[in-house]
């Protein structure tokens, strides 16, 4: 059995003009069928269990069984973080990233987190109406996760122009145009050879950050090649900025549209980490990711064989009214209490599951609260918001506010 949609279905969610609230889009496709073939020649998932049974599925890999990926021909393997490969490489490489990237390291970024939102919040509600993007959701994240590698001050301007690039070309490659195909390759040769200089550097002098210890991690004998550490330093910077960027405008957007909801916050202690949750589904930072079958797999009633292309529509599931109670409402006690709603897939599940969900958590509790909590006059500048032309990673490009 095929359960494609019907032909007059015709899903136009990842059009320019629906980039600002694809929501709608994805609801009437979700609702006409769980499976539809894009006109690019592969499918796309609408629904929340068959979204996460494939995300914890292995067969529905990055690759097919011959390591070729439809979703980014272009890039040669050696050229692919962790994050684009399957087991047994990725698991390795997760496993020494990981011994780097623990709860304790994490954890210990607060100190830095709260006094950066500090510091950008006493300039901006000096100012009184800002774009919250520039002064605020994109310096934090670019700041901790620069600090975190251990990347010099001086240098941040440089990785905020390539992890833009990089978030553009986290697109999947087929739906891309030539000339974001190029600036992607441009970035990544610029990112790593930054990071080789820096990498060098590191090993003749350690200090107390990141690349440090990635260069440095090892376990039973087996070390990150020079090129696995470039690809992982690069993957970590883009992952670790833009996603937060967006979480942080999203969020903030959303409150505001949603005044109950803001006013909620501020006169409910202990709330924000269950808001976060909330904004983590309600608007996803990361709208959609990709898999490869390995073989021959059932999904949503249809049979696909080996090197067959999936895309999984992470925020339409997220809005699954089979699974959440009125889904387009954001409820910011919806994860409080004794009867949480189920786990979102914003950070994905199974092998998968984002390295760097902790941090992300983390950014965007200390933000959001000290905003609503420090700017009780917080409102939208403008309803007139222009969107990046990222699928995949989508933000803003401002967000103006009025903070008093």
């Amino acid at each position: 059995m095929d359960s494609a949609a019907p032909e007059q279905v015709v899903f136009d969610g990842f059009a320019q003009e629906h980039r600002a609230d694809p929501y709608p889009r994805y609801r009437a496709l979700r609702e006409a069928t769980p499976l539809y073939r894009h006109p690019v020649g592969v499918h796309l998932m609408t629904r929340y269990h068959d979204c996460a049974a494939a995300l914890q599925e292995p067969k529905w890999a990055r690759a097919d069984e011959n390591g070729f990926n439809p979703f980014a021909p272009e890039v040669k393997r050696e050229h692919l973080p962790f994050l684009w490969l399957d087991p047994p490489d990725h698991t390795r490489l997760r496993g020494l990233v990981s011994k780097a990237f623990t709860p304790r390291m994490v954890a210990g970024l607060r100190p830095l987190i709260q006094k950066t939102v500090d510091e950008l919040l006493d300039a901006a509600l000096k100012v009184g109406e800002v774009d919250l993007i520039e002064s605020f959701a994109y310096p934090l994240p670019l700041t901790v996760i620069c600090d975190m590698l251990g990347v010099p001050r001086e240098d941040h301007h440089l990785f905020g122009g390539w992890s833009t690039v990089l978030a553009r070309g986290a697109d999947p490659g087929l739906l891309l145009p030539p000339e974001d195909l190029t600036a992607r390759a441009r970035a990544m040769q610029d990112g790593k050879a930054y990071f080789q200089d820096l990498i060098a550097q590191r090993r003749a002098q350690p200090r107390d950050d990141l690349v440090s210890a990635l260069a440095a991690v090892e376990e039973h004998g087996d070390l990150l090649s020079e090129s696995e550490l470039l690809n992982t330093c690069v993957m970590l910077l883009n992952a670790g900025f833009e996603t937060t960027v967006s979480l942080i405008a999203h969020g903030t957007l959303a409150l505001m549209r949603n005044p109950d909801q803001l006013a909620l916050w501020r006169v409910t202690p202990d709330i924000a980490r269950y808001t976060v949750e909330e904004l983590l589904r309600y608007e996803p930072p990361v709208q959609l990711a990709t898999r490869v079958a390995q073989g021959r797999l059932e999904l949503a009633g249809h049979t696909f064989t080996s090197g067959d292309g999936i895309v999984l529509l992470l925020a339409s599931a997220n809005r699954d009214g089979e699974v959440f109670e009125d889904p387009d409402r954001l409820d910011i006690t919806r994860y409080a209490g004794p009867t949480p709603a189920p786990a979102h897939l914003s950070f994905a599940k199974g092998i998968h599951f984002c390295l760097g969900t902790a941090l992300a958590r983390l950014e965007a509790e200390i933000a959001l609260d000290a905003l609503v909590r420090r700017a009780p006059r917080l409102e939208l500048a403008t309803e007139q918001l222009t969107y990046l032309e990222n699928l995949s990673l989508r933000r803003m490009q401002a967000l103006p506010v009025h903070l008093r």
